[in-house]
């Protein structure tokens, strides 16, 4: 299999954007750019191993020599199976175009497997990245002491002698210490417990959005059997129509039939009297 000579940007991996819940963020689009650095008009086209998950536009096409096109990958509104993130990949493959030869189709049909040139990409997903609140808050409470002591600590700047003289006078445990040790304490189960209820509020809001889109699926199924059923009533009213007009007879054949029923009854009448008077 010869090398591939177009030029893929970027060259290993294309990235993805997925949230919580594994649902692949809408409106966002992956780029991928092909060149064509050769003398020599390039056919490709842009193979998955999930099609069903991915829109890819355009997904084939001609590059000629040293041309560029750009290729939009957007993911589906689906949700990404943690089994399969390591199988999604993307394949673009490339052929020469042949001299001459103008219908696309036909030259992939007969070209041979020894001539196309492929190039593999894998797919990173990414998913947003929440701070990490205790280290905040740790960070927080941490400053504050620093801030409460630096006055003791500017004060104890004393000659050598004097440092001496006093380090048998350790002060002891004071109570300013236990309201600090107190504080960041509380300001880490503070965090601890916001943190839990931002997740419990993420999960809440993805349960809601899946339990929305069930009911929009619901919705649009439950219309399109109204549409069938206003069908089915248009076409028996049609049908109903149709009949009537076929079993009721013209106007204008039951005018031309009146005449010729008055000229048979005159004639019968004539007949009964032409009879008495031969009687």
């Amino acid at each position: 299999m010869p090398n591939q000579v177009l030029t893929v940007d970027p060259q290993n991996e294309l990235k993805f954007k997925v949230d919580f819940s594994g649902l692949f963020e809408q409106g966002y689009t992956t780029h991928m750019r092909l060149t064509n650095p050769s003398s020599d008009t390039v056919l490709f086209k842009i193979k998955t191993t999930a099609p069903k998950k991915y829109c890819v536009r355009p997904n084939s096409g001609v590059l000629e020599p040293n041309s560029k096109v750009d290729i939009a990958i957007t993911p589906q509104p689906v949700y990404l199976d943690p089994n399969e993130k390591h199988k999604h990949k993307f394949m673009v493959q490339s052929v020469i175009a042949p001299e001459g030869r103008t219908n696309i189709d036909q030259v992939w049909k007969e070209i041979s497997p020894d001539q196309l040139m492929d190039y593999k990409l894998k797919c990173v997903f990414e998913t947003p990245r929440v701070s990490n609140l205790n280290d905040s808050g740790d960070n927080a409470a941490q400053n504050e002491v620093t801030k409460k002591r630096a006055p003791a600590t500017e004060d104890t700047k004393l000659p050598k002698v004097a440092v001496e003289q006093n380090f048998l006078s350790v002060s002891p445990k004071t109570e300013e210490d236990d309201k600090i040790n107190t504080s960041i304490a509380a300001n880490k189960t503070f965090t601890v417990f916001k943190h839990d209820n931002l997740e419990n509020d993420l999960q809440k809001a993805t349960s809601e959005v899946l339990l929305l889109r069930e009911e929009e699926s619901k919705l649009r199924h439950e219309n399109l059997q109204l549409k069938e059923e206003l069908l089915r009533l248009h076409q028996k009213v049609g049908e109903g129509r149709a009949r009537r007009h076929s079993y009721t007879p013209d106007k204008n054949a039951q005018a031309t039939l009146i005449p010729w029923i008055a000229i048979a009854i005159g004639m019968a009448f004539v007949g009964i009297i032409i009879g008495k008077f031969l009687m």
